[in-house]
């Protein structure tokens, strides 16, 4: 009887120790313990239903109002339709909120998926603490609404850039005319507005933190949609995306 108790007993313990590896395995490749993107939220297959995205991920508690991912999902579904875009990520610039609010969400409309939900400058005469004033002139220093395609990521003077396309006449189709791209700066950061009260300002580009920007740049560039919202009654009436 010992030598079967004995076997008993280490078959038990390997049995154990396989039931861990396996617990382990699928925690790395879930992407919990791979430092991966943030927040982790996802609820994969959901994509058929896009405001069942919004519900399951909280992105009303988030800051993210209804109406600006319902337009978001509505001008992405017409330029994925027209081959326009080829990824299923949105990012979206909700500027109807402080700029000291995480106002930038990128999501993966497949998976199900927030990939990033941080903070984004606007342009420096679009506003100050909230967005206010956007054009699609040269030299205007102010944010141009309406729909983008990412195009491919660059080196300059910022470090890594996503360069944009203007998808929208007469709002900012001028954006690579007026080198509108997305980039990192250190003006955008909880220590800025701790000391001035709100968010630095770019020159126009949607500016995302340095340090976090490669991560965001690497996984939207290359033909996703950007969107830049703000309840702006001309542009609303004008967008042929948003009809």
């Amino acid at each position: 009887m010992q030598p079967v108790r004995k076997l008993i007993s280490t078959l038990s313990v390997a049995l154990m120790l396989l039931s861990v590896s396996v617990v382990l395995t699928s925690v790395s490749e879930t992407g919990i313990t791979s430092g991966g993107f943030e927040p982790a939220n996802n609820i994969s297959g959901v994509a058929t239903n896009p405001m069942q995205v919004y519900s399951q991920l909280n992105l009303g508690e988030l800051g993210l109002s209804e109406k600006a991912f319902r337009l978001a999902i509505k001008g992405w579904s017409k330029l994925r339709s027209q081959g326009d875009i080829s990824k299923d990520i949105i990012s979206i610039c909700d500027f109807t909120q402080s700029s000291n609010k995480k106002r930038l969400y990128v999501i993966d409309l497949t998976a199900g998926t927030l990939l990033f939900n941080t903070l984004v400058a606007h342009g420096k005469n679009t506003g100050d603490e909230f967005a206010r004033y956007f054009s699609n002139k040269p030299s205007s220093l102010q944010s141009s609404l309406g729909f983008y395609i990412t195009r491919e990521a660059y080196e300059g003077s910022h470090g890594l850039g996503l360069k944009l396309s203007g998808v929208e006449p007469g709002f900012n189709d001028r954006a690579e005319e007026r080198a509108i791209v997305m980039h990192g700066a250190d003006y955008v950061c909880d220590a800025f507005i701790d000391q001035y009260g709100r968010l630095g300002k770019s020159w126009g580009c949607p500016a995302v933190p340095f340090g976090m920007h490669e991560k965001i740049i690497n996984a939207i560039k290359d033909g996703s949609c950007l969107f830049i919202y703000y309840p702006d009654k001309t542009y609303l009436a004008a967008s042929k995306l948003l009809r």
